[in-house]
């Protein structure tokens, strides 16, 4: 099962079941069901949020929308997707791609929902950051139970130089608005089939051509999806709705870097492609500074 938000001019915010080329509107505020997470707090479990869901469809009225569609620009004038999920707390891991066994992997606070953005949205770039670069990774949204109940993409935006000057610049390197986008769309488990096997893929693209593009496996992930999620929990109990990024195994040239006007694509097999614009904002320092481009 796939779901999303997505905006419909006049209506807001609307909750979303992709079936084929076709979306069907599940919102019915009357059953409390004005986003997905409010399904997910509804169903519990990945089993249970399936079955709100799958009601939710029986009873749907109006026409149903086209999934094509929505897959556009944001604009406040036509229908178009936003965060598959407004999630109470974002947390990412470092450490968790490589071979053989690993460390535990260290655990960091991304974001709140407020700090995210969906398909379509800018990714926001600040000029006194320095080298800043997007990480391609597998999302795990969890339920009441501690368990997934479902699956999404995910840009874990980084500031590397700001990452590497001590923890004080972690919220610099890591926590900004704007420097983490979920989408295209929720895939629950059972669609999902093994998250331990899935090809991540990130591109970035600059003046309409690719400038980089790199794969990587969630096989490699160690212990496995299952163990990360764990990992979380046992360092304290997260609302349902929380999103886990599970880190990225796909390493960017040091040639390489973010700037304003590139498009960002990640793309995790059986939940779709999530791009981005890169938008420059003025540093805290200077209305006139620019990122610098990497030459192709």
């Amino acid at each position: 099962m796939k779901l999303i938000q997505f905006v419909l001019p006049g209506k807001g915010q609307r909750v979303g079941l992709v079936q084929g080329d076709r979306v069907l509107d599940l919102t019915a505020a009357e059953e409390g069901i004005r986003s997905t997470l409010e399904l997910i707090v509804q169903g519990k479990t990945a089993h249970g949020v399936v079955a709100r869901a799958t009601w939710l469809a029986r009873h749907a009225r109006g026409k149903p929308l086209d999934w094509a569609e929505l897959q556009r620009a944001t604009s406040r004038r036509v229908p178009h997707l936003v965060l598959p999920v407004d999630p109470p707390e974002v947390w990412g891991m470092d450490g968790t791609y490589g071979p053989g066994e690993l460390p535990p992997p260290a655990v960091f606070f991304k974001a709140t929902g407020a700090r995210c953005v969906g398909p379509g949205a800018p990714l926001i770039l600040r000029a006194d950051v320095g080298r800043v670069v997007p990480e391609a990774e597998l999302a795990v949204v969890i339920g009441a139970d501690g368990c997934p109940v479902a699956f999404t993409a995910c840009n874990d935006v980084t500031g590397e130089f700001a990452l590497h000057d001590g923890a004080a610049a972690i919220a610099v390197a890591k926590v900004l608005r704007g420097r983490c986008a979920l989408g295209p769309c929720l895939v629950t488990p059972d669609e999902i089939g093994d998250p331990d096997r899935l090809q991540v893929r990130c591109a970035i693209r600059r003046d309409g051509a690719e400038l980089f593009a790199a794969t990587a496996n969630t096989a490699a992930i160690a212990p496995d999806v299952t163990g990360l999620v764990g990992h979380l929990l046992a360092n304290g109990w997260v609302p349902p709705g929380t999103v886990l990024a599970t880190g990225s195994g796909i390493a960017i040239p040091d040639s390489v870097q973010l700037a304003d006007g590139d498009v960002v694509d990640v793309e995790v097999e059986g939940i779709g492609r999530l791009s981005n614009p890169v938008k420059l904002t003025p540093s805290r320092n200077s209305r006139t500074a620019r990122a610098p481009r990497t030459p192709r």
